[in-house]
């Protein structure tokens, strides 16, 4: 098949690239746009390394072709924060250190920040339902949960009008006893 140009919105800025119609977004992020927070683990969607949100929805990008996102809204690893300004669940994986060789950290993450989206206040069954599909070898899952109430806590506070509340004290006191 020959290449097409085709215009695709990542990370808050319009992008053309010439590929093939069929070309798996991932290898535009990783090769074109040089956005290596998505990873290739699978190849076949199951692992979630691969993972951006379209539209607010975390999609495996290594199965969903380049001209399905041409009128969405595609947001990488990167463009969740950076460094002068960490999205809440970038800096709750940090704070609950969650990683251990961090290949599936990208899933992890937009799986997470998904699911604040759509459900702030989900409890342990919700986050584990939405992480049973991000594969993780290292054995890193109690960090991973731990990160992943931090964060829906964290989202809470900052998209609450009032700014941090007690829930993010109170959290914080818990977490410093239990870790003593």
């Amino acid at each position: 098949m020959s290449a097409s140009s085709i215009s695709i919105r990542v990370n808050d800025a319009q992008h053309t690239v010439c590929c093939d119609p069929k070309t798996p977004l991932l290898y535009i992020l990783r090769n074109d746009l040089a956005l290596n927070g998505p990873k290739f683990g699978c190849g076949l969607g199951e692992c979630g390394a691969c993972a951006v949100l379209i539209d607010g929805r975390a999609v495996r990008s290594c199965v969903v072709p380049v001209t399905a996102v041409q009128s969405r809204s595609v947001v990488t690893l990167e463009g969740l924060g950076d460094s002068a300004s960490l999205h809440p669940v970038q800096q709750a994986f940090i704070e609950e250190n969650a990683a251990q060789c961090g290949y599936c950290l990208n899933g992890m993450i937009i799986t997470v920040a998904a699911l604040a989206l759509r459900e702030p206040n989900a409890d342990d069954d919700q986050i584990r339902r939405a992480l049973e599909h991000s594969l993780c070898r290292c054995g890193t899952h109690h960090e991973i949960l731990a990160a992943a109430r931090r964060a829906l806590m964290l989202s809470r506070t900052a998209n609450s009008p009032e700014g941090p509340d007690e829930e993010l004290a109170s959290s914080e006191a818990d977490y410093g006893e239990a870790n003593a």
